[in-house]
């Protein structure tokens, strides 16, 4: 067992009902706690007894039952192994970027994802809208974080281009302006995780909501505004204002893994929807030159911006791709397994 934590209840650590829902069948034979750090295959993990560090049980699944930060799970009473992982609320997954047909959970079980973006270089409203995706297909609610507003030559317009699209915070973290805007949009014993690209200013932000320099910070490139991974790996925090904060790497890779999950989608791009569900005058309609085409003509009237289209008609191509991808994957292991069996069975195969 190693230190105390700042919070010594499960309602501090985001218990309610749900997770004791969830826990009645481990009730009676092992305690509960929260993922706080994953490092090199072992688990630190809060509980109201203090924190432990506990190894996997042996019996779990590899690959399918991994415990990412943020997972509550079931522990021996000793603290010592993890024997079941409790169903996710929410999970932010990606396609891993080694394996392009495997999924990478980075944070499990937040209520908020604060998605930041640095108002240098760093700014992408495109690649935002595929964090705001990934946010949807996740189950948590996003709050778009634009870091670093005294490096903005044109605020203005970058929060109109924002604003549009999910609740915004403007703050400058290094001089500590803003900050307590991000605790108003938490409920006690909420968790929120902290996505953005490397450089972006998310320790930077963590450090100024923990009140101190725990977490270290490096300078970004003058020519590209993209920094050094210092934070380098995901950390469950507990914060005196009373709610919970993941701080996680700058991500580069950002491939969508979900293939059928259009409700996401619509989510992401809301206004696209709103659209589409009007109906052109084909249905058939490609939206590109038919006569009648409500996308075409929000998109000549200024109403729909060309780039945040296109954004759609990408993201949307991916996952049709990757739908029929899984579904080759899954034909061919069933193919295999049919084989394996008629092998064992003494059949030609």
């Amino acid at each position: 067992m190693v230190s105390f934590g700042l919070v010594a209840t499960l309602t501090g650590l985001g218990w309610n009902h749900h997770w004791e829902a969830a826990f009645a069948p481990f009730a009676t034979t092992h305690i509960a706690g929260r993922i706080r750090l994953v490092h090199r295959g072992k688990f630190d993990v809060f509980t109201e007894f203090g924190e432990f560090d506990a190894e996997p049980n042996p019996k779990l699944r590899p690959g399918k039952d991994r415990a990412v930060t943020g997972d509550w799970v079931a522990l021996t009473p000793d603290g010592t192994r993890i024997d079941a992982i409790l169903p996710r609320r929410t999970a932010f997954v990606r396609r891993d970027p080694g394996d392009r047909m495997r999924p990478q959970a980075i944070a499990a079980n937040a209520d908020v994802a604060f998605l930041v973006m640095g108002l240098d270089l760093d700014y992408n409203v495109r690649r935002l809208e595929r964090y705001l995706y990934l946010t949807a297909e996740s189950g948590a609610r996003p709050v778009i974080v634009l870091n670093k507003s005294d490096l903005c030559d044109d605020l203005a317009t970058c929060v109109r281009e924002c604003e549009k699209l999910a609740p915004l915070v403007v703050l400058n973290a290094r001089a500590g302006e803003g900050i307590g805007l991000l605790s108003a949009q938490m409920q006690p014993h909420e968790t929120a995780v902290l996505l953005g690209s490397s450089g972006a200013g998310k320790s930077t932000i963590a450090n100024r909501l923990r009140g101190n320099e725990l977490i270290p910070t490096a300078p970004v490139r003058e020519h590209d505004s993209r920094g050094r991974h210092t934070t380098t790996r995901r950390e469950l925090i507990q914060l005196e204002q009373g709610w919970l904060l993941m701080d996680v790497p700058g991500m580069r890779g950002l491939q969508v893994w979900t293939p059928h999950n259009p409700q996401a989608l619509d989510i992401a791009f809301h206004d696209v929807a709103a659209i589409l569900a009007e109906g052109c005058r084909f249905s058939d309609c490609r939206h590109d030159e038919e006569p009648g085409c409500l996308i075409r003509a929000a998109l000549e009237s200024g109403q729909l911006d060309e780039g945040r289209w296109d954004n759609y008609c990408k993201l949307r191509g991916e996952l049709t791709r990757l739908g029929e991808a899984t579904e080759l994957q899954a034909k061919e292991k069933e193919k295999q397994r049919w084989k394996s069996l008629r092998k064992k069975a003494g059949l030609r195969t």
